[in-house]
């Protein structure tokens, strides 16, 4: 369905991708996890024409973004990480105008938007800047499947948003794709990269690591602690400083930390962190998750 090789693309003197390679499949939730500056944006531009590779092509569903950028612009919907519909119009008129123009309507798509659409319907003759963060982002889905596309491109959709709406709309996101829609997400929330069928890891413009999340976890090599103590700040300079230390993180509450031996040793990790004067000592083994293998790749 995509297929993108070698892209690169610069901005003046700064690299924002170099060498992207990954393809997804029909009815594949595919994501692309990174901070922000990662280079997803710049990946999401060219594969909706919007901008022009400096190297590389991509392919989608047999159309070249460059060549065929009209007909690329027919079979995609595109949901740019900044509201961007008419904020003076309402709910209904953007609806309507975005119809217009793919040459459908409201009416003939319904279905599709159905789910989402009923839950800002009562809204419809609002403005589009009044509304909250939630349902902006219902609107603009709305906005982008209207013409019924084959592939849904959607870069950082939920930043901004509550966590209900979160889950709310990756929880449609999953019914678009029962529906045969190939969807592309960007996101800087790694806790999302569970929700998609595969992804990327990409930090600085390079693809770390691509395949499902599960195995992602899987191939997490080291044994993992969480650290805490009364004094955070400095636990996280000790850890750093300790010798058989391979990396040491912050994680909300906690410090997870890796060895460089196979093996934790739990006690001389203890009677260290006594020496240099903590308190309250909590060393708990835990699981990996997809953020811990992403800090992994970066070390």
């Amino acid at each position: 369905m995509i297929s993108v090789q070698n892209i690169k693309k610069s901005y003046g003197d700064t690299l924002a991708v170099s060498n992207i390679n990954f393809s997804v499949e029909q009815a594949e939730l595919f994501g692309l996890i990174g901070p922000d500056g990662a280079g997803k944006t710049t990946i999401f531009r060219i594969l909706t024409s919007l901008i022009l590779p400096d190297e590389g092509k991509a392919i989608l569903n047999g159309y070249d973004v460059v060549k065929d950028y009209k007909k690329i612009r027919q079979i995609i919907g595109y949901m740019p990480g900044r509201f961007s519909l008419y904020q003076d119009l309402s709910v209904e008129e953007n609806l309507n105008f975005f119809a217009t123009v793919f040459g459908t309507t409201i009416e003939e798509n319904y279905d599709l938007i159905k789910d989402i659409y009923k839950q800002i319907e009562p809204f419809k003759k609002r403005r589009a800047g009044k509304l909250s963060g939630g349902m902006k982002q219902k609107l603009a889905l709305s906005c982008a499947l209207i013409h019924k596309p084959e592939i849904l491109v959607l870069d950082e959709p939920t930043t901004g948003v509550d966590a209900v709406s979160r889950k709310e709309f990756w929880d449609m996101l999953q019914r678009l794709k029962e529906k045969g829609i190939t969807i592309l997400v960007s996101t800087p929330y790694m806790d999302e990269a569970s929700l998609c069928d595969r992804v990327a890891l990409i930090q600085n413009g390079q693809i770390m690591q691509i395949d499902t999340p599960d195995n992602i976890v899987k191939s997490f090599k080291h044994e993992l602690i969480a650290v805490k103590t009364e004094n955070m700040h400095k636990l996280l300079h000790d850890l750093r400083n300790f010798s058989d230390t391979h990396s040491a993180f912050l994680f909300g509450q906690n410090i997870h930390y890796t060895s460089i031996n196979s093996k934790i040793n739990n006690e001389e990790l203890k009677h260290y962190l006594q020496k240099n004067n903590h308190k309250n000592i909590e060393i708990n083994k835990i699981q990996a998750n997809i953020e811990d293998c992403f800090m992994e790749l970066m070390t």
